[in-house]
């Protein structure tokens, strides 16, 4: 492979999907799909679907089984470290079978939490292939939540702090905005809830997209039990949200 074209996808939605990234998608002869088992399914599918609809030139697609992981690890950058050399490795062999122009699709921006460019990075630091890579940003699913909602994520002159389930139970709100990702654990019941509000979105872009939006005192369970009815319904489940104190 000589070239390799990492392609924000947009968070689901096929017409998201940029014209620059549109362009560098018809540059690619093979693409590099990484799933995630039987249950996310779905998330091959979009792909997929989005590649027949814009895709103008004969084209491969590469599956590549996701290395199994710890979600309850004892340390968890160890353990996220430990998965990255492992995923780095599985795409360092598909890497090195393939001829001429690669692509791998990412689910709303590489820049955003992704992994992407790190195992990239960890594949040429191992010297056993060579190529040149670009990157072309997505519409992350944070815009896709203030558009779904039509809000600004801050105030005005206000920052917005974008974080992490995990870093959310561990150093609470802590600012006006904060933009959560990545919670498993509907992290935001551990947050006191007199005068803050909640915008939430899940499957964003797709056909079962749910929102829910309104102060955390009264919404927050509603969006939990709706949370896991969903989950239990589908096997998976993307969501983000917005906390705002004193709306």
């Amino acid at each position: 492979m000589r070239k390799l074209y990492v392609i924000g996808i947009g968070a689901g939605d096929p017409d998201q999907v940029t014209v620059q990234a549109v362009k560098a998608m018809r540059q690619v002869e093979t693409f590099f799909v990484i799933g995630k088992g039987e249950a996310k399914r779905e998330l091959v599918d979009v792909r997929t679907a989005i590649l027949a609809e814009h895709m103008d030139r004969p084209y491969r697609i590469v599956p590549i089984a996701d290395p199994p992981r710890d979600r309850t690890p004892a340390d968890y950058l160890d353990v996220v470290d430990d998965w990255h050399d492992r995923r780095s490795a599985v795409l360092e062999s598909a890497f090195a079978a393939a001829d001429g122009v690669g692509g791998i699709l990412v689910w709303g921006d590489p820049a955003l939490y992704d992994s992407t460019l790190r195992m990239i990075e960890r594949v040429l630091a191992r010297g056993v292939v060579s190529f040149d890579y670009e990157v072309v940003p997505g519409i992350t699913s944070a815009q896709a939540l203030a558009a779904r909602h039509r809000i600004v994520l801050h105030g005005i002159g206000e920052p917005v702090r974008i974080t992490t389930g995990r870093r959310l139970r561990e150093e609470g709100l802590g600012a006006e905005n904060a933009l959560v990702m990545l919670d498993g654990d509907c992290s935001f019941t551990a947050i006191p809830d007199a005068d803050v509000h909640i915008w939430w979105g899940a499957y964003l872009g797709m056909p079962d997209e749910t929102l829910i939006e309104g102060p955390l005192a009264e919404v927050g369970e509603q969006i939990v039990r709706r949370r896991a009815e969903l989950r239990d319904r589908k096997g998976w489940i993307m969501d983000i949200y917005l906390l705002r104190r004193g709306r």
